[in-house]
């Protein structure tokens, strides 16, 4: 009898079925997921709408902080890059994409300088997100004294966590400057968004009580890289009021409450009254929160969406995007293409109170799969000129109407419907 056709079989077969197991691991968050609506009890200028944020969400909000939206890349690298220099205790950096390129270069070579010269400086890249890092630039940071990991990096304790991402991006310096958005460290975020190759984005920089909260989201993860904890004056310093505004770090994680960022954006929408506005890079949403921007629509609030146009990095999620566009533009959602280039921005705001500002996007892998980071800005003033930032971004959007939508060929009808398909992993 001849074994090695049996023998190959069961090989084969015990291959494949531990193949599908860990892609069913992979693909769920493992914890029960918001499947209801959420109940409307409050507005957003509501106190209780602050302290259902504020204590039933995340970290306490705080007050005295002072924040800079840092438009595009000739202002966001900068003023990331100038902080770094003037370290002069510690600098700690959590980012998903991380490639080499010119501006990556530029960090890796700022962040060697610093470590060279007794600054502690601690970098958390994704594992994908910095796979087309060159080699060369990791052990030089390394070399010069860089505590440099890798989040998610494959092995075989860990291969049921390998689609859990670690998507967020915040710098701390001194325990006192903090700096999120959207921006990836790529030379695709380069420039003025003058032209399709370089990016629309925006980057916010945070000085107050609120970047220890950010320093905290940074240790939240570096703690499950490497176990060690990261504490006392160098990382968190007393920190005095630096302006008027209020303001909490929020974050998310499959391993620790997947679902309180989703459930935060439905809080968001569920308490607006009068407006949202939402820039979104990537905005695929599930049932649930497609029916809760529904539901605002018809109590009187206004939705404005700008989205990727033509210029997009994810031609399949442009797609799944543009199929779920029915319900919201038939109840008088206005969604808008943004015409120039690629459109990273991610800011939610609120009824011209709340902004929240970000690595999260508008679907279900930053819901639920990845690992996330939010600054959510209560604040009037701030939430205005925000306001007038969309606007800006308006000017150079295309309005696609609800005849449009329902008029487009059968063709991108199909292929968006079967984008739309898997678009709990896009």
């Amino acid at each position: 009898m001849k074994t090695w056709p049996f023998l190959f079989v069961i090989l084969a077969t015990i291959a494949s079925t531990l193949f599908i197991v860990l892609a069913v691991v992979n693909l769920d968050s493992g914890e029960k997921k918001i499947e209801q609506s959420v109940t409307r009890l409050y507005a957003a200028g509501d106190p209780a709408f602050a302290r259902a944020m504020g204590v039933l969400l995340g970290p306490g909000i705080l007050q005295g902080n002072r924040f800079e939206a840092l438009l595009n890349g000739d202002r966001i690298f900068p003023a990331m890059l100038g902080a770094i220099r003037g370290a002069q205790k510690t600098i700690t950096f959590e980012s998903y994409i991380y490639w080499s390129e010119t501006i990556g270069k530029e960090f890796a070579d700022a962040l060697a300088e610093r470590a060279r010269a007794g600054i502690k400086v601690h970098v958390l890249l994704d594992w994908v997100g910095s796979s087309k890092m060159d080699e060369a630039h990791l052990a030089a940071m390394e070399q010069a004294g860089v505590e440099l990991r890798k989040f998610h990096k494959p092995a075989w304790y860990n291969l049921a966590r390998m689609n859990n991402r670690t998507h967020r991006k915040v710098l701390v310096v001194d325990g006192r400057i903090g700096f999120t958005g959207g921006v990836g460290i790529a030379d695709a975020w380069l420039g003025d968004a003058q032209d399709p190759q370089h990016w629309r984005d925006t980057h916010f920089k945070a000085e107050g009580p609120v970047v220890a909260q950010m320093q905290a989201v940074f240790l939240d993860n570096w703690i499950k890289a490497t176990g060690v904890v990261l504490h006392g004056n160098d990382y968190f310093p007393p920190l005095q009021s630096a302006g008027k505004d209020d303001a909490q770090m929020f974050s998310s994680s499959p391993s620790g409450g997947s679902d309180s960022m989703h459930l935060m954006y439905l809080l968001a929408i569920t308490a607006a009254q009068h407006s949202i506005h939402l820039s979104s890079a990537y905005f695929v949403p599930d049932a649930l929160t497609e029916k809760t921007l529904v539901d605002a629509i018809r109590r009187g609030v206004k939705l404005q969406i700008i989205v990727p146009g033509e210029h997009s990095d994810a031609s399949v999620v442009r797609r799944a995007s543009r199929a779920r566009w029915g319900n919201l533009l038939a109840a008088g959602a206005e969604i808008y293409e943004y015409l120039p280039t690629m459109y990273h921005c991610k800011v939610l705001i609120i009824d011209a109170l709340m902004v929240s500002v970000g690595s999260t996007n508008f679907d279900t892998r930053s819901f639920r799969l990845n690992d996330e980071a939010n600054l959510n800005i209560y604040a009037a003033d701030f939430a205005r000129r925000q306001i007038e930032v969309f606007n800006a971004d308006l000017a150079s959007s295309r309005r696609v109407s609800l005849q449009q939508w329902q008029q487009r060929p059968m063709t991108e009808k199909l292929l968006e419907h079967a984008a739309s398909l898997i678009g709990a992993q896009l």
